[in-house]
């Protein structure tokens, strides 16, 4: 799910804690996209906690824990970008590759989008976004995926600017492990 008023890529410089070959993305005066580093953890639990609040869900300290892991583990598929404005975390984003199979091209999947809801307004979501296509587009193009609650109309205001609306159902299956 996606929450929003306002795009992520996987840029990097060359800070240790970030990975080689992937810049910084300056936005406006202040606003900075870039990949998540591990300084970030703090702020990024607090919003990842704070999203799960928007939908309903008190994520347990061994969740905050595994995708946190997750997104510093370079190998992983999930990625986090995060929006900064004058030094301070304020959105994230986690986004993966999804190879598209109706074009045998590149795809990526947009998992979850959020801003501190005192930030929103300032274009710190519709940077994310802009960043994940940047980085779509360096990667030979594709589409971009993501979902949000029908009940959302924020986040639908801004994703009806930038994107299609499609007519696709989603289903989900929990399945137990044996």
């Amino acid at each position: 799910m996606t929450e929003a008023t306002e795009q992520p890529a996987r840029p990097a410089t060359t800070d240790a804690t970030r990975p080689a070959g992937e810049p910084t993305v300056q936005l406006t005066a202040g606003l900075v996209v870039r990949p998540a580093a591990a300084r970030d953890a703090a702020r990024w639990r607090e919003l990842f906690a704070a999203y799960g609040a928007f939908y309903g869900t008190t994520f347990a300290p061994a969740v905050l824990d595994g995708v946190w892991a997750w997104l510093m583990d370079d190998a992983h598929p999930v990625h986090a970008l995060v929006a900064e404005r004058d030094g301070v975390v304020i959105g994230f984003a986690h986004v993966r590759d999804q190879p598209d199979t109706f074009t045998a091209g590149p795809g990526w999947f947009l998992d979850d989008l959020f801003t501190d809801p005192s930030s929103r307004g300032a274009g710190a979501a519709t940077a994310l976004l802009g960043a994940i296509e940047e980085h779509a587009r360096a990667e030979g193009g594709g589409t971009v995926r993501w979902i949000t609650a029908a009940d959302n109309a924020a986040a639908q205001r801004l994703y009806d600017r930038v994107a299609t609306r499609t007519t696709w159902v989603t289903y989900e299956r929990e399945v137990s492990a044996t």
